[in-house]
């Protein structure tokens, strides 16, 4: 199945394709993202989403969802079943693409590098799996499921760490991509 993602990969990797959904990921990343986190504040600031809060203890995680209020909470959970969703959408393709375009210039058809370019799967994947946990306790509060809020610290974790590694590819892929001047290798 991977493999088969992969290829696909390849295949769509076209450069007006990458350009598209990067500028669409810039979007998300650049202002539609901040501008939520903004209608989020109280007024106070220091407000910020569950999925921005890596390493969060349990009670850090409680504390933010108490913080978000009456207001916060409902409107959090839409985004979460809304923008939330379609983003992650978004960098998988973005990211995936780009990495696919970049390897098919920085490295030769048969390297086991050409494997990697599914590693944004991984981020989307494990970012889904983080919006159903805070969805779930944002619908839950006042509960508080510590074993909910450890979850969500990991899932978090792991997300970040895909994250990561798709941007270290990223770069990986450009590197190799301009000594070899930008040519498709064949």
């Amino acid at each position: 199945m991977l493999q088969n993602l992969s290829n696909k990969f390849y295949q769509w990797a076209k450069g007006w394709l990458v350009l598209v959904l990067l500028a669409l990921d810039m979007f998300f990343a650049g202002f539609l993202m901040p501008l939520i986190q903004g209608m989020m504040q109280d007024g106070q600031g220091g407000v910020q989403p569950l999925d921005l809060m890596m390493f969060a203890t349990p009670d850090e995680t409680f504390a933010m969802i108490e913080r978000y209020g009456e207001y916060g909470r409902p409107f959090y959970r839409n985004v979460e079943l809304t923008v939330d969703i379609i983003y992650p959408i978004v960098y998988l393709f973005a990211f995936g693409l780009l990495i696919s375009w970049l390897f098919q210039r920085g490295f030769s058809p048969n390297s086991k590098m050409m494997k990697l370019n599914v590693m944004p799967l991984g981020a989307w994947f494990f970012d889904l799996l983080e919006n159903l946990n805070i969805v779930t306790m944002l619908s839950m509060h006042p509960a508080k499921p510590t074993a909910l809020a450890w979850l969500l610290m990991g899932l978090t974790t792991v997300k970040w760490a895909f994250a990561g590694a798709s941007i270290l590819l990223i770069l990986v892929g450009l590197v190799m991509a301009i000594k070899n001047g930008f040519k498709k290798q064949v």
